[in-house]
């Protein structure tokens, strides 16, 4: 494979060359939400409760495809912060978690600091690639998980 992007060496894995790109947009959303203390994983669950209303948490690890105990321990976080609530389920065993006054207050800050991200990005790829890049990752992330696990 050849170098054709100055800096960056074409990795022959898509696993590899997808974390290494995931890694990189993760950072620079962080860096436009660190002033408000919240990670973008912490940020894609208050998006997700925001649209879908309160959710077991399995429902929500299917949806975000993260595995329970990364989950846990981020949903702990954000709990403490006062950003979601939990509830029991008919099972003991399930928890319901949803939005609260204070996570829908501040997902509504971060979205303004999410989109000038989500903007700058667009101009850089161009409108078609980005939709392409919106395609390709629904795509992968479908192919490569099974319902009700993660492969």
């Amino acid at each position: 494979m050849s170098e054709r992007i100055p800096g960056i060496v074409e990795l022959p894995c898509a696993c590899a060359s997808l974390r290494r790109a995931a890694r990189a947009l993760t950072q620079r959303y962080e860096a436009e939400l660190r002033p408000l203390r919240l990670r973008a994983t912490q940020f894609t669950i208050l998006q997700v409760l925001e649209r879908a209303g309160a959710l077991l948490q399995g429902n929500l690890g299917r949806i975000l495809a993260l595995d329970s105990t990364t989950l846990t321990r981020t949903l702990k976080i954000m709990l403490r912060e006062g950003w979601i609530a939990e509830r029991r389920g008919a099972d003991r065993r399930q928890r319901l978690i949803m939005l609260t006054e204070a996570g829908r207050e501040i997902l509504g800050v971060a979205t303004a600091r999410w989109q000038h991200t989500q903007e700058e990005l667009r101009q850089q790829l161009g409108g078609a690639r980005w939709l392409d890049l919106f395609n390709i990752t629904n795509e992968v992330t479908s192919l490569t998980t099974q319902e009700g696990e993660l492969s």
